[in-house]
């Protein structure tokens, strides 16, 4: 290999690196590591990407807006010359400040909070676009329908769907009621692993003294116990960790940095009877991680698979790093307020979409 060879290359060999494949890192404005890390998780979410790169390569002229920002920036990650560097999302960050006041300023943000921003603002761009384009049917009286509208790609990847059943402890009846989720959020506690998390999720509530149930059965308010399983597992399962709590005592959110173990194959336990593909077998492709001790401060960084070995990207630096790495990001066995580098956001694909 030539000496102007990068040591990212170096690393993971010209023999083995991945065809038509770029390892690109994010430059940082100042404070946008929040984004640039769930963006670097995105790109290796591979049907993320194709469906994002699929969009622009049909939508040739549309108006700016974050999804066309977002297309031009993984376009221009997949065809560069060069297979390792770095880019600067400029166009995609001041499109996002103009989007939503709250990231237009140079404080920490909160990257969950901007996946979820994300994911939402561009599944409303992709049925603003579509109501658009369709010409509106008009009913026999002249008002237009309101169909349920069809899901959108961000719904295929993303959308899983629960079901809170409650069961009546008085007259036995078992009434449930399904939502949907782009992301199930999860408490952790310490020294547990993912499926515990998830097995808590799922953990039945009784329902008493003030918090009694409205049966329609018995037409009154009940005891009840209640719980939330998982109907229809996503093709991505993204699981944001609840590591930031209100703290009474500090008067502010204190970061947990509790262990939690994140394994690399995930099956779910905690789906409903009726689940439409309780088998789901998941592979893990990406980790949001923060680093620091408290949700204001501190950095973000995320690891990501790609072609069967882990990198890790800060901003805009990009290395290869072992399978055996990953667990220093579980989190600490000890204090509550340490400073720490613990997964966040944990991406998980299901093996039947690859």
């Amino acid at each position: 290999m030539g000496a102007n060879i990068s040591q990212l290359e170096r690393d993971i060999g010209s023999d083995q690196f991945p065809p038509n494949e770029h390892y690109f890192g994010l430059v940082n404005f100042g404070n946008t590591c929040y984004s640039n890390s769930v963006l670097q998780a995105l790109y290796f979410c591979k049907p993320f990407r194709e469906k994002v790169l699929e969009y622009k390569a049909k939508n040739k002229r549309t108006k700016e807006t974050l999804l066309t920002c977002l297309a031009d920036l993984f376009y221009s990650i997949a065809t560069q010359k060069k297979k390792v560097g770095s880019i600067a999302p400029k166009k995609f960050i001041a499109r996002l400040r103009k989007e939503k006041e709250e990231f237009d300023n140079y404080m920490q943000q909160d990257a969950h909070e901007f996946l979820n921003f994300l994911i939402n603002h561009i599944n409303e761009i992709i049925l603003a676009e579509r109501h658009q384009n369709s010409s509106k049917p008009k009913t026999a009286n002249g008002d237009t329908p309101t169909p349920q509208p069809e899901p959108t790609w961000v719904h295929e990847i993303f959308q899983g769907i629960l079901t809170s059943e409650t069961r009546c402890l008085n007259c036995e009846t078992v009434s449930s009621k399904d939502e949907d989720f782009f992301d199930l959020q999860v408490d952790v506690d310490q020294n547990t692993s993912i499926t515990h998390c998830l097995k808590c999720f799922s953990n039945t509530e009784t329902l008493c003294s003030d918090n009694k149930f409205k049966c329609d059965h018995c037409s009154s308010y009940q005891e009840a116990q209640k719980r939330m399983r998982v109907k229809k597992l996503p093709m991505i399962l993204a699981l944001h960790l609840k590591r930031f709590k209100y703290m009474e005592q500090y008067n502010r959110h204190i970061k947990v940095s509790h262990r939690v173990v994140f394994p690399l194959e995930l099956r779910l336990f905690n789906t409903s009877d009726d689940a439409v593909n309780p088998d789901r077998l998941y592979d893990l492709v990406a980790v949001v991680i923060h680093c620091g001790s408290g949700p204001n401060r501190g950095h973000y960084i995320s690891i990501v698979k790609s072609h069967g070995f882990w990198l890790l990207f800060d901003d805009d630096m990009v290395d290869k790093i072992d399978a055996s790495t990953i667990e220093d990001f579980y989190g600490l066995t000890s204090d509550i307020q340490k400073s720490s580098e613990t997964g966040y956001i944990l991406f998980y694909q299901s093996r039947d979409c690859t």
